[in-house]
């Protein structure tokens, strides 16, 4: 099967080397011994990702989890990891019912009744694929219509039952989480946004055109203009939020240059998107991976090493679906030369030096 537009290929690397790759990843991510992988069976039909750094299951991991199984075409691991979710993750009283716990442990007990929005999003368009190449069977795996329920609650929330909604009504922006009044650029994924305004509830699709928008307007607010370095969290109006020390480039934080280069590859380059890779790939043009800080968004080392520094290679890749030339060709020639990560924290850099593999590969694909 051809997979277009791949950029690894453009760098000269051989189609075979390229599957061959994504699937030796898949295999130690999913198959690999109990020091490799990150994905763990429960019982005969449930199964979880596993934060290794932190030793819990996040609604970010599963619905990491989801979104690499549907790619891959594995249903199984796809409605094991929907199921767990479903079982000990999903809350069905309370302010946030219709929303899942963001942290459980690794029996199912929940460490957290508040949810983390980033995985409702990845949950939605990961259900909304797999119903479009699998189709729908009966609860929890009626994938469409579980995917409209969560997008409704998300935006819904408190207008008819107790609770908040996951976005701002009045901005279209995503909050850090419901029960807030700022945001993480990490967040911002307009691409998939523009799909909830395809296939989410029909009322409910001029709130998603204008929630894609929105984010597409916040981005280059939240990203410095020199480095293109975006904080973790930030207000809304893009400035740097320092709550509890998370106004600086860090782990979040990463994922912003891989979301910029995911909605150039599939709705198309926007001059905004280029002209804040450009400036990060400059910024890491001459510092190596095992150099890599804690950065103040003007690009100010801060004593600390990165904690995942696979990582943000990855993402710093990924991002050059956004633009193209000498430096971002270097970047993804970076990051096909670098190994997933080993050891406890490999979980978060693995998770994201997957979808580098699919975007780069062109097989991250809208379904």
């Amino acid at each position: 099967m051809q997979y277009e537009p791949s950029y690894f290929e453009r760098i000269g690397i051989s189609r075979e080397e390229i599957d061959q790759r994504i699937e030796s990843a898949w295999k130690t991510l999913f198959e690999g011994s109990e020091n490799e992988r990150i994905y763990f069976e429960a019982g005969s039909d449930m199964g979880y990702m596993v934060d290794t750094g932190n030793i819990d299951v996040r609604t970010e991991g599963q619905s990491y989890g989801m979104m690499m199984a549907v790619q891959m075409d594995k249903q199984d691991v796809f409605d094991r990891i929907w199921k767990w979710t479903m079982t000990y993750m999903y809350m069905a009283e309370g302010p946030n019912a219709g929303y899942f716990a963001w942290s459980c442990g690794l029996d199912g007990k929940k460490n957290s009744y508040g949810p983390a929005p980033d995985g409702e999003e990845y949950f939605a368009l990961a259900l909304f694929f797999a119903s479009h190449r699998w189709g729908d069977r009966d609860a929890p795996f009626n994938y469409s219509e579980q995917a409209r329920q969560i997008l409704f609650h998300c935006i819904h929330k408190g207008e008819h039952e107790p609770g908040n909604p996951m976005w701002n009504p009045a901005n279209y922006l995503i909050k850090f989480i419901p029960n807030c009044e700022f945001t993480d650029p990490s967040y911002h994924l307009p691409h998939f946004y523009e799909l909830f305004a395809r296939w989410a509830n029909e009322e409910d699709r001029p709130f998603w055109q204008k929630a894609a928008a929105a984010s597409r307007e916040f981005l280059p607010r939240s990203c410095h203009p020199v480095t293109g370095l975006a904080p973790e969290y930030s207000y809304y109006d893009g400035r740097p939020n320092f709550y509890n020390d998370h106004g600086d480039f860090y782990s979040d934080s990463y994922r912003v240059a891989a979301n910029l280069g995911l909605d150039a590859l599939w709705f198309g380059r926007k001059p905004y998107q280029k002209e804040i890779i450009d400036k990060i790939h400059r910024f890491f043009a001459d510092k190596r991976p095992e150099e890599y800080r804690w950065y103040r968004i003007d690009g100010t080392p801060r004593p600390e090493p990165a904690l995942h520094p696979v990582g943000l290679v990855a993402t710093n890749a990924m991002g050059a679906l956004a633009t193209e030339g000498p430096l971002a060709d270097k970047m993804v020639r970076l990051f096909w030369d670098t190994p997933l990560r080993t050891g406890e924290r490999r979980y978060y850099d693995n998770c994201l030096y997957f979808f580098a593999l699919l975007a780069l590969s062109g097989r991250y694909r809208i379904y």
